[in-house]
């Protein structure tokens, strides 16, 4: 299945890979970014773990599931660049994140630094540990359109402060598929003492990650996105620096009798009886990604986001907040919207207010009439469509999407 010498824009090429992911005949999916469809492979090894759960629970939890459960944390340990030891399965980035705000010592007068650019749910949980501890929430705002990695490190921390104890910072942004220069950012905030935790569940498989060579603090990441691992499946890292402080959000028995605990991630093998099947399925997943070639896999992504960024800057003529250069940019093209024009916007909301904003309506629309299922988000004051490329897409999708979305815009949506 290796794909290490096909072009990474050749659509017929690529085409047989497409199969190996079962999306619904009616759909264009153009939204790996938020929830990605894992491949046949997966689904095969995801189910295989659920029939040896089904047919004998007893056998499965007290003598089979610890030995998966580390055998996969290796796995998974080695494809992000750390040790095992230092990592645990959560079930998605929010959740991994939320045991760092629920561990992290912050004192009243403390500071947590956080940019315009994070995950609307990892600000919640922020706003809320810094409000329960007495502490401060403080927002940098980045530069854009982005220019220089310099800059940009330096808008992060010209809003820090000595009372800055924790920078909580995405490796790849959600609202604006931006990626960071996180080796940088961590390299400043150790300078600073500050404590960095990565926001990563966007980076995990859209780009080469080799968390120990990050040295940060925590980074919190989901294997549902470009992994296409199974629904459910996460980790979380945490630095050995930091290991005594982190505790379950759920206390339970950590390991099953007769295994005692002996580090702090034994507290998060057993949290209670669950379906495990999802992080037991992640080493399929890598094993997937890594037959069809990382280098390939990367370069097909990266070739079809450019390729759609183009495509929309000639519909709209307005250039998107990134150079175009894979160093701020993977497998998502970004790309800015006009904005809609009142009278037939007005009209339509006024019929349909349960549709919400304009931007709502028109990703709606997209899926209503061209079964196009792809984000229009709202950031800064501007509207942008984010188009995520996976495997199961090719050219024609994103043609398909420019002839939709030029519609839909010239009848002022």
């Amino acid at each position: 299945m290796t794909s290490a010498h096909l072009p990474p824009g050749d659509d017929t090429a690529w085409a047989p890979l497409k199969a190996l992911w079962p999306i619904r005949r009616d759909t264009i999916y153009l939204n790996h970014g938020s929830f990605g469809p894992s491949p046949v492979a997966v689904r095969d090894a995801r189910r295989a773990w659920i029939k040896q759960l089904d047919e004998q629970p007893m056998d499965f939890f007290v003598r089979r599931l610890e030995p998966a459960w580390r055998a996969a944390r290796e796995r998974l340990a080695q494809f992000v660049g750390t040790t095992a030891g230092d990592l645990i399965f959560v079930e998605n980035a929010t959740a991994g994140m939320n045991v760092v705000a629920d561990s992290f010592p912050l004192a009243a007068g403390d500071e947590v630094l956080l940019t315009d650019h994070e995950y609307g749910a990892v600000q919640r949980i922020w706003q809320r540990a810094a409000q329960e501890a007495g502490a401060g929430l403080t927002i940098a705002r980045l530069p854009v359109p982005f220019r220089t990695a310099d800059e940009t490190v330096q808008a992060i921390f010209a809003a820090a402060s000595p009372r800055t104890r924790l920078l909580v910072v995405s490796h790849i942004t959600s609202p604006t598929a931006v990626t960071l220069p996180v080796g940088q950012i961590c390299e400043q905030a150790r300078r600073r003492g500050i404590a960095v935790a990565i926001d990563g569940p966007h980076a995990v498989a859209q780009l080469p990650l080799a968390i120990d060579a990050l040295d940060c603090d925590f980074y919190a990441a989901s294997c549902h996105k470009w992994l296409s691992a199974s629904f459910g499946s996460g980790f979380l890292y945490v630095a050995p620096r930091h290991q005594r402080l982190v505790r379950p959000p759920l206390l339970s028995w950590g390991r099953l009798a007769p295994g005692k605990l002996e580090s702090w991630s034994d507290e998060f093998i057993w949290s209670g009886t669950r379906d495990p099947s999802a992080y037991l399925s992640i080493p399929a997943a890598i094993e997937f990604l890594e037959q069809v070639g990382l280098e390939a896999f990367w370069a097909r992504t990266h070739w079809l986001a450019q390729y759609a960024r183009r495509r929309l800057v000639e519909l709209t003529g307005m250039e998107p907040i990134v150079p175009d250069d894979p160093a701020w940019y993977g497998a998502m093209a970004h790309v800015p919207l006009p904005a809609a024009r009142g009278v037939a916007s007005d009209s339509v909301l006024a019929s349909r207010p349960e549709d919400g904003s304009v931007s709502t309506l028109l990703q709606r629309l997209l899926w209503r009439e061209s079964g196009i299922e792809v984000p229009i988000i709202e950031f800064g004051g501007a509207r942008y469509v984010r188009v995520s490329c996976h495997l199961y897409n090719d050219s024609t999708h994103v043609d398909q999407l420019a002839s939709a979305l030029g519609r839909l815009l010239s009848q002022g949506y």
